[in-house]
C-alpha cells in the first residue's frame, strides 16, 4: 500500500526543480511557440484564460489563477504581459517571474490589454480560446485593432502543448503518485453501508494532505446495471456492488488520472470476466502506441478487443465511444477516438481507458496514463492493474 508519507517523498523528489530548471524550462516554451507563430505567421498570441480553461495561461505564466478571466500577451519579441480580473492573482504572477508584467484587467473597459496590443501594431493575431472569448471582449479586440487579422490558437496552442518536457513530466510523476495513494484510500474504506460520498470524501483528503491543488473525480456503484458514473450521490454501498471510479488530481497544475474498479467483498464470476475483456483492451491499446501513431489507431485497438469478443456495439455513441484523452494541464485534451486522427508524437501523455457498459457486469472502469516513448508507451501509473475488492464485505 502506498502511505501518504511514501508517495510524498516520491512526489517531491525530482532533479528538474529549482531556479535554473525553471528558466530553462521558460525558454524552451518561449522557443517553441514562437516556432508555431512563425509557422502560422503570427505577430502576436493572446492566451484567454476563462473559469475551467486557464491551461495555456498557466502554461506561460507558471501560475495558479483563479480570475474568472486571465489573458497572457506573447509576443513574436519583447515583453511577455498577463492580465487577470482577480487583484489576488497579480503577486503570484509576479512571484513566479515568467511574466514580465501583471495587471488587473476590467473585462468592461479593457484598456490595459487593448493598448498593449495596439503598441505591438500585429498584422496578424492569434487568440487561444477565441471560441470562449465573451463577445464583449473580442468587440474590444476587433475596435483596437481595426486593421488586423484576429484567429483562433486553440489548436497552435493545444499541439505546442502536446509534447511533454521532462520538467513538465516530473510534475506529473507527482500527480502519479497521489493518485495511487488516491486509491489506495478508496478501497480502504469500501464496505456494506457506506454512501458514495464519504468515499470520496476520503480520498479528497488524503489527495489534498499530499499537496494536490484540485481533484476532478466521478464515480458509480452497483451491479451490473450500473450505465455510467456521475458526482458521488447518497446512495450506499451494499456486498457484492462494484465501485468505479476516475481519479484525476492536479499537482503543480498538471493533472494525471487513474481508472480503476473494486468491488465490495468477493467478486462474481461476471466481474472477473468483464475485468478480464477490459484489461485486454488496456493491454491493445498500451501496444498500440509508438511515436507517429494517431489517436484513431489506439481507439481502434481498444475496441477491436470487444468486437472480437462480440461485444462490438458498446463501443458506439449509443453507450461510450472514447477510449481516452490527453493529459496536462487540462484534464481532458486530446480525446482517444476513432475518427480523430491526431498524431501522437514522442513525449506525449494521455490515459488508455476503454471504459463502458457490458452486460458481463454493468459499466467498467478500468485505465493507466502512458507516455509516448521512441519505441512504445511507459505507464506512469505504479498501482496494479486487477480487480481490487474489499473485505470487509466478505461476509455482509
Amino acid at each position: 500500500m502506498t502511505t501518504v508519507s511514501d508517495a510524498a517523498t516520491s512526489a517531491s523528489a525530482t532533479a528538474s526543480d529549482g531556479p535554473e530548471a525553471d528558466a530553462a524550462e521558460r525558454t524552451l516554451r518561449h522557443g517553441k511557440v514562437r516556432a508555431a507563430m512563425a509557422e502560422n505567421g503570427l505577430d502576436a498570441v493572446l492566451a484567454y484564460g476563462p473559469g475551467w480553461r486557464r491551461e495555456n495561461v498557466r502554461y506561460f505564466a507558471d501560475a495558479r489563477v483563479t480570475g474568472s478571466s486571465s489573458f497572457v500577451l506573447f509576443p513574436a519579441s519583447g515583453e511577455v504581459a498577463a492580465f487577470s480580473t482577480r487583484r489576488s492573482d497579480l503577486p503570484e504572477l509576479r512571484r513566479r517571474g515568467w511574466v514580465d508584467s501583471a495587471d488587473i484587467l476590467d473585462v468592461w473597459d479593457p484598456a490595459p490589454l487593448t493598448d498593449r496590443l495596439r503598441d505591438l501594431r500585429p498584422r496578424r493575431i492569434g487568440v487561444a480560446h477565441y471560441e470562449l472569448l465573451p463577445a464583449m471582449l473580442a468587440e474590444a479586440l476587433r475596435t483596437a485593432l481595426p486593421g488586423t487579422e484576429i484567429v483562433s490558437a486553440t489548436s497552435l496552442l493545444d499541439g505546442v502543448r502536446m509534447v511533454k518536457s521532462d520538467w513538465e513530466l516530473a510534475r506529473m510523476r507527482r500527480s502519479a503518485a497521489v493518485c495511487a495513494a488516491g486509491w489506495d484510500a478508496f478501497v480502504d474504506v469500501l464496505e456494506p453501508g457506506l454512501p458514495e460520498y464519504r468515499i470520496v470524501a476520503e480520498v479528497e483528503a488524503r489527495i489534498k494532505e499530499l499537496g494536490a491543488e484540485d481533484n476532478f473525480m466521478l464515480i458509480a456503484s452497483g451491479k451490473d446495471e450500473v450505465r455510467g458514473m456521475t458526482a458521488p450521490t447518497p446512495r450506499v454501498l451494499q456486498a457484492g456492488d462494484m465501485v468505479r471510479t476516475e481519479l484525476t488530481p492536479q499537482m503543480d497544475g498538471y493533472w494525471l488520472q487513474i481508472c480503476r474498479s473494486a468491488v465490495v467483498g468477493k467478486p462474481s464470476e461476471g466481474q472477473y470476466r468483464s475485468f478480464d475483456l477490459f484489461n485486454e483492451a488496456v493491454e491493445a491499446g498500451m501496444s498500440a502506441v509508438r511515436p507517429g501513431v494517431t489517436a484513431h489507431d489506439v481507439a481502434k485497438a481498444q475496441n477491436d478487443v470487444f468486437r472480437a469478443h462480440g461485444y462490438g456495439e458498446y463501443c458506439t455513441s449509443q453507450y461510450t465511444r472514447v477510449r481516452g484523452h490527453g493529459h496536462g494541464l487540462h484534464l481532458d485534451e486530446t480525446p482517444i477516438i476513432e475518427g480523430n486522427e491526431t498524431v501522437l508524437p514522442q513525449g506525449a501523455v494521455f490515459i488508455i481507458h476503454p471504459n463502458t457498459f457490458t452486460p458481463l457486469a454493468g459499466y467498467h472502469v478500468l485505465g493507466d496514463p502512458v507516455r509516448v516513448t521512441a519505441d512504445g508507451c511507459e505507464a506512469l501509473i505504479s498501482t496494479e492493474r486487477k480487480l481490487f475488492h474489499s473485505e470487509k464485505g466478505v461476509s455482509a
